[in-house]
């Protein structure tokens, strides 16, 4: 138990951390943007001290600069109103100098990140299968939030995450009931993971002239097939499929979503591999034996 106290405490820190990687990574992604554009029209490299870069940002702007501070009025959180969860109910949800509200997203980020953690540690115990199985969850959190806001999926996450896996399927031991796949599942996954959503979104683009998803998916696929392995894709593409047409089709019954308007597919893939990680084999096992095969 305290094992898994300890997990839990530990993801409420991270999805602290979390919040502030939702929140500041596309911002910087579109300062990088900008800053191209602007060496693109000045025809002048941008370089630290350079004209382009002196007038990029008023002050540095990254996951540790500027502090954090108030969306409205700019003051600076302390570090006690910095708190997992406690700080915002302490202060009922509101700043503690203009009394603007603060989202209840923040904590409710905190709460999932700390839950899932604690679940992780209660499924692989203190192990290095556990750790990697952190890490995968708290990068699936950060990637589901700025897709939900910013239908993005971008390449300085999923890029990393995809190596990473593969790398972590170097440690595989035979035999072992580790989750986590041999180099060969890894790299077939990784593959397998690209191409299958790359083939679709070609299929549907030929067929309607439209693009169905964004190649951030293909490489999210990818990523967890380097996680999880080519046996794992299956289950992932099902379920993340049979679930996001249930809440695409239930939005636009019961909401009145526009179906012109795109979904991100992000969150659903993701939500899938975390499945795949804890109860995949399970799954997969249990099907096969309801089925017959």
């Amino acid at each position: 138990m305290l094992s898994i106290a300890g997990g839990i405490l530990l993801g409420l820190l991270v999805g602290s951390f979390l919040n502030v990687v939702i929140y500041r990574i596309p911002i910087m992604m579109e300062n990088e943007w900008r800053a191209h554009c602007r060496e693109l029209m000045s025809g002048q490299p941008f370089t630290a001290g350079s004209a382009i870069a002196e007038t990029s940002l008023p002050e540095p702007f990254n996951l540790v600069q500027p502090r954090s501070r108030c969306a409205n009025c700019g003051t600076m959180v302390t570090a006690w109103q910095n708190i997992p969860v406690v700080s915002w109910l302490w202060l009922g949800g509101k700043c503690a100098n203009c009394k603007a509200s603060i989202s209840a997203r923040y904590p409710i980020i905190e709460i999932l990140t700390g839950v899932l953690s604690g679940l992780v540690v209660w499924k692989f115990g203190i192990t290095i299968e556990s750790g990697a199985a952190l890490a995968l969850t708290w990068t699936l959190i950060a990637l589901t939030m700025i897709d939900i806001d910013h239908q993005l999926l971008p390449d300085n996450i999923t890029y990393p995450l995809l190596w990473l896996g593969l790398t972590f399927s170097l440690l595989h031991q035979p035999g072992s009931a580790s989750p986590f796949p041999d180099l060969q599942s890894s790299i077939i996954g990784a593959i397998a993971g690209y191409l299958s959503l790359w083939s679709v979104y070609w299929i549907f683009k030929l067929a309607t002239g439209k693009e169905g998803m964004g190649y951030g998916d293909f490489k999210l696929l990818a990523a967890l097939g380097a996680w999880l392995g080519w046996q794992m894709l299956p289950l992932i593409i099902m379920l993340s499929a049979l679930v996001g047409a249930i809440v695409g089709i239930g939005m636009i019954l019961f909401l009145g979503r526009d179906r012109q308007i795109p979904i991100p597919f992000g969150p659903y893939l993701a939500g899938a591999g975390l499945i795949a990680m804890f109860w995949g084999t399970q799954i997969s096992n249990g099907y096969f034996s309801f089925s017959g095969i």
